[in-house]
């Protein structure tokens, strides 16, 4: 396994310079309700605004663009339920380059519509009988395509993590920051970048309480995986943390929580609610930990990263009528 220095500061602060310009630099807000109900400063770092709706595109951007010239006439592949699938797509396009991406058949089918629109061609999957990677690993050799996974990549990774870097050149110091955490490629990114910069900053990644595989890697010290889990944050159905992402997790995370279905259904309803923005279930783990108390820093200034937006409006319904609200 390699060792958690396969990404650094550095490359961190190479990637901010690659997307200058070409990612947004999304918006910080905060909320008086929020810091009054939590009894601290709070600093939301909106990836739902980023291009594509979510914080993907920083790591799929840094990635493609340091693709050799013949990597990049060939193309790309990868694997995602939306939000990198978009995010590759687009990046793609920007620069270039040919993408093919592998869906399941069930991912939103706004992502899947606008993962299309992006220019990309979408193969589609039944995951209940098919295992992504190896789907992926398969077509890529077969049509000698570049692989850049969802998560499990240093380049993404380094992408990602510009995102705290920004929210820590925006608003100064912070105690904690608390980021949402799926395959670990946003949190492990993030965590790398908090550390060069504030180094006595604690962070803390959250999870949905029923795909709980990276909660239970950091405190046994062994990689656990999980299998199709039924939460509504689509993001975090990830099957376990990567090669890459779990030793840089283990290294430079302080904790881990998780949070209910009902947590992340009364945090979403709250945020659009209050802050007057969408947000994706995926999007507001590391709100939930928070608002729901769960993670408690009172007096505290609290970085919180929104990871995005992409929510199937055709299912909201759904989502209000369950009761929880």
């Amino acid at each position: 396994m390699p060792q958690h220095n396969s990404v650094a500061i550095t490359d961190v602060q190479a990637a901010q310079e690659r997307i200058l310009g070409i990612a947004h630099r999304t918006p910080v807000l905060t909320s008086r309700i929020v810091n009054d109900r939590t009894n601290s400063q709070v600093f939301f770092k909106c990836e739902n605004f980023q291009r594509t709706g979510a914080f993907k595109f920083r790591g799929a951007y840094n990635a493609l663009a340091q693709l050799s010239v013949a990597q990049k006439q060939t193309g790309v592949l990868t694997y995602s339920s939306g939000n990198h699938a978009q995010a590759i797509a687009l990046a793609g396009q920007l620069l270039n380059i040919p993408t093919t991406i592998v869906m399941p058949d069930d991912a939103p089918a706004v992502k899947q519509t606008a993962t299309r629109g992006y220019g990309a061609e979408v193969i589609l999957y039944n995951r209940q009988e098919t295992n992504r990677e190896e789907l992926a690993q398969n077509l890529a050799q077969e049509r000698s395509l570049t692989l850049i996974p969802p998560y499990d990549h240093p380049h993404v990774v380094a992408g990602q993590g510009t995102t705290a870097l920004e929210l820590i050149q925006e608003v100064g110091q912070l105690d904690l920051v608390l980021v949402c955490c799926g395959g670990g490629g946003l949190l492990s990114g993030c965590a790398i970048a908090a550390k060069a910069l504030l180094p006595n900053c604690k962070v803390i990644g959250v999870e949905p309480a029923l795909a709980d595989d990276a909660t239970r890697s950091f405190h046994t010290k062994t990689l656990q995986t999980v299998n199709n889990p039924d939460t509504i944050a689509d993001g975090a159905r990830t099957p376990s943390l990567g090669q890459i992402t779990f030793p840089l997790v283990l290294h430079y995370v302080d904790d881990m929580v998780t949070v209910s279905e009902e947590a992340i259904l009364r945090t979403m309803f709250f945020l659009w609610e209050r802050l007057k923005i969408v947000v994706e279930p995926t999007g507001v783990l590391a709100a939930a930990a928070l608002l729901e108390g769960v993670v408690t820093a009172p007096e505290a200034r609290i970085g919180v990263i929104i990871s995005g937006g992409n929510v199937d409006l055709s299912q909201v319904g759904k989502l209000f009528s369950v009761g929880l609200y």
